[in-house]
């Protein structure tokens, strides 16, 4: 059995959807971050960074694995599947979880930062955030252009990793207007049902583009968090 400790973030959600994905009986364990849960000794002797998702297989001994693509890796080379074997669609599905986690990532949460959480608002500091995303989604498009997934013909973790943020988009301030290959993308994204299932644990969060007042509320949330 799997254990999660998540919350409703899109580094969560990658590794709730790719337990959906892959059938995997979990227990899901959601964490109060404007609490601190993470950052108890519990939890920490978990993962030591006190971050989320982390996950324990109870399976292979009470097993810890933290860091979302560390995490997925495991998971995909468990069941078999979302990953290739072979060396050169597994070094695709790689690349493109990597640049995930060093780019998309990265880059659009510094946007949700000075977009969304910081009281005061640093213009240069949005831009440059924002610019930056953009141009990483426009890489995922070209990457798009040529295969139905990033890792190529097959479904992977790769765009598992890659959607739960790209989907976020206007909650950065970032527009995919134009990025035909990365639309027709996210709409088959939308089109799985283990996908949709995914992004609704630990809790399905409120329509932020249609209630303002729960968007408010969880940008301040946020906000306590990033300037601690």
């Amino acid at each position: 059995m799997i254990e999660l400790y998540t919350a409703s973030t899109p580094n969560g959600w990658k590794a709730s959807v790719t337990l959906e994905e892959l059938e995997l009986p979990y227990n899901t364990h959601a964490l109060d971050l404007q609490k601190g849960d993470q950052k108890e000794p519990w939890f920490l002797a978990i993962n030591p960074n006190g971050r989320i998702p982390a996950i324990v297989d109870t399976d292979e001994d009470d097993l810890p694995v933290f860091e979302s693509g560390a995490l997925m890796i495991y998971l995909a080379e468990k069941c078999g599947r979302l990953l290739p074997s072979e060396r050169k669609g597994r070094a695709r599905v790689l690349s493109w979880l990597n640049f995930q986690m060093g780019g998309i990532g990265p880059m659009m949460g510094q946007a949700n930062v000075f977009y969304r959480y910081f009281p005061e608002k640093i213009q240069p500091a949005i831009d440059r955030y924002q610019h930056e995303s953009r141009r990483l989604f426009e890489v995922v498009d070209r990457g798009l252009r040529e295969s139905e997934w990033l890792g190529g013909d097959a479904f992977s973790i790769a765009d598992i990793a890659n959607w739960c943020w790209i989907r976020t988009h206007k909650w950065s301030g970032v527009s995919t207007e134009g990025l035909e290959h990365l639309s027709r993308w996210n709409d088959a994204m939308y089109r799985r049902p283990a996908c949709l299932r995914g992004i609704e644990v630990p809790v399905k969060l409120p329509n932020m583009e249609k209630d303002e007042a729960a968007a408010k509320a969880f940008a301040e949330r946020a906000g306590s968090l990033v300037q601690r």
